[in-house]
């Protein structure tokens, strides 16, 4: 692949960026695996910044807040009146804060990353984080539904009340496959799919206006400046759905969560 890319780089063709780029080399190779990897350097970073960020935020704890203090405030408010309040219920939503909360602020880092120069790489453009959380999720509700309504759980889930006898072994199924296998699967594509799709039109953008501004002819030179402002507008995009794919997911974590709390009344 690198001998066919080098002729055609040669020859003035245009050789836009692919997912190779985003996954860069080891840091700390070792053996045949992919070794310690900037990805995971990101994923502990975000970690020690949520962190540190909240402590400080809490340290004072004051009567009239400051500005730390009431961007702490705000942020963890957000969570638990406009997502897990609202979505699961006054009476059992607290306990469920401290998930959501966590995955909030997981997520959004590890999104921001990708509109920040130098870390310049969202880790949920890796498949392989998107999995762990929306299998930790998918472990976490059924928990909840077998935690609550014991093992008749999966009959509430899977049989719809109403439904007419002799519709359910064509609903069954449907349920089967739509709560248990597609769930998890489309949870976790959407904030991998979303990710990756962003953070390669803004780098194909780039590597367009570099490509545009070594040409020789005047008029191709002149078009970067177009493609510049398409890439400054994708820019902002990619940074609008990377804070909007961490409220989704955590959203439909707080309603799979409520699904499994009240299976017996829906």
């Amino acid at each position: 692949m690198i001998a066919l890319a080098l002729p055609a780089q040669n020859s003035g063709d245009f050789n836009p960026p692919g997912i190779n780029e985003l996954h860069l080399p080891a840091i700390l190779p070792w053996g045949a695996a992919e070794g310690f990897s900037k990805q995971m350097l990101l994923v502990l970073l975000s970690v020690v910044f949520i962190s540190v960020f909240f402590l400080l935020a809490a340290r004072k704890q004051q009567l009239v807040p400051g500005r730390l203090q009431f961007a702490g405030e705000a942020a963890y408010g957000f969570v638990r009146n406009g997502i897990a309040k609202d979505i699961i219920g006054g009476r059992d939503f607290m306990k469920y804060v401290p998930l959501l909360f966590s995955l909030f602020f997981f997520i959004l880092v590890n999104n921001i990353y990708g509109a920040i120069p130098v870390f310049q790489l969202p880790t949920f453009s890796h498949v392989g984080g998107a999995y762990v959380l929306a299998g930790l999720v998918y472990v976490t509700w059924i928990a909840i539904g077998v935690k609550k309504n014991g093992l008749r759980y999966f009959k509430l889930a899977t049989v719809p009340s109403g439904v007419p006898w002799y519709i359910l072994p064509i609903v069954i199924p449907i349920e089967i496959i739509s709560n248990f296998a597609v769930r998890p699967v489309t949870h976790s594509l959407r904030l991998f799919a979303t990710m990756l799709a962003g953070h390669l039109i803004v780098m194909i953008a780039g590597s367009g206006i570099e490509y545009l501004i070594m040409q020789e002819n005047f008029l191709l030179k002149g078009t970067s400046v177009l493609v510049l402002v398409g890439a400054i507008a994708m820019y902002m995009l990619e940074a609008l759905i990377m804070v909007l794919q961490a409220y989704v997911f955590t959203l439909l974590t707080a309603i799979y969560i409520e699904g499994a709390l009240h299976a017996d009344s829906h």
